[in-house]
């Protein structure tokens, strides 16, 4: 029987007058949506294998693909396209979509507040994104034709609580992105040669976890807005603060240090797709980040990170 979807009035009537009628209804709702919404996402027009992204490709000299944000998934979206360019030979325009709205638990805060990506975030971005060589364009989204649109992450049909937030766009496209290599090309800061670079947002925390031990470390730096610097300055009063006008610069310090260690945000995502010796801070009600390939090192507990550190910081 072909599914039929109910007026707002009616769905409120069966949910007051027939209970179990009212849930399978729910439960007959959700297939529904997701069976429309494989339709839309699976049509012909749909760049969503690597067979027909090469077929546009051949007959197309540029390929233009959208993001909102949040800036870490920008950064662990570029393993894909990096690939999407290795195998077709060609460039890829990356356009920004600003303030889009942000969903978020009440009890955490982002430095950018009620939206994904704005200008400011995007004009930082934009330097690091342009000085690689698979990307011809990073602009801000302003009605351009996208060939592939990389929101459709957010759709709900893929977990972004758990897994492996770089897998994203590679389920959307068909393009598996190699996540063991390094995504961002970036000439390195060799004067943090010695450093521990360290990013604790104060979303995703673990918060069984105390870095007062890194006392004992001096050539230590912190990366992050004022806020988280001054709240880990009370386990690390030694802690040193570099503040950048762009995140190539950020990335540029992480490509030169010795140890980057953090948590699931954004620092992290560049520290990930440089490959530099990192320790991940494991968030347990969203491990949606999952260090991989040489040098990656992540933890649950306070002995494990007082260890990973001691072995790495030498």
């Amino acid at each position: 029987m072909e599914f039929k979807k109910r007026s707002l009035l009616s769905k409120l009537l069966l949910k007051y007058t027939n209970r179990d009628r009212y849930k399978e209804y729910k439960w007959e709702l959700t297939n529904y949506n997701k069976d429309e919404f494989d339709k839309y996402f699976t049509g012909k027009q749909r760049l969503n294998t690597l067979e027909k992204i090469r077929q546009f490709c051949a007959e197309n000299s540029e390929i233009n693909i959208n993001h909102s944000g949040n800036a870490g998934d920008i950064i662990y979206a570029l393993a894909t396209l990096k690939r999407i360019h290795e195998l077709t030979g060609v460039k890829i325009n990356m356009y920004l979509k600003l303030s889009k709205p942000r969903a978020m638990p009440k009890h955490m805060s982002h430095p950018l507040g009620s939206v994904m990506l704005n200008q400011k975030m995007a004009d930082m971005l934009s330097p690091l994104i342009l000085s690689q060589s698979y990307i011809a364009k990073c602009e801000p989204y302003n009605g351009q034709q996208i060939h592939i649109d990389l929101d459709f992450f957010r759709s709900k049909l893929i977990p972004i609580e758990h897994g492996n937030i770089a897998r994203w766009c590679g389920y959307l496209t068909g393009v598996t992105p190699q996540l063991f290599k390094s995504w961002l090309t970036i000439e390195p800061d060799k004067s943090y040669a010695n450093t521990i670079v360290f990013a604790r947002s104060e979303r995703y925390r673990n918060t069984s976890i105390n870095y007062s031990f890194l006392q004992k470390y001096t050539d230590l730096v912190f990366v992050g807005v004022a806020s988280e610097y001054d709240d880990m300055r009370k386990a690390i009063p030694h802690l040193k603060w570099v503040q950048v006008d762009d995140f190539l610069k950020l990335a540029q310090i992480t490509a030169g240090c010795k140890l980057f260690i953090g948590n699931q945000s954004f620092p992290f995502s560049l520290a990930e797709a440089l490959k530099v010796p990192r320790i991940l801070e494991v968030y347990y009600q969203e491990a949606n980040v999952i260090p991989e390939g040489e040098n990656a090192y992540d933890f649950f507990f306070q002995e494990h990170l007082e260890s990973l550190v001691k072995q790495l910081a030498i």
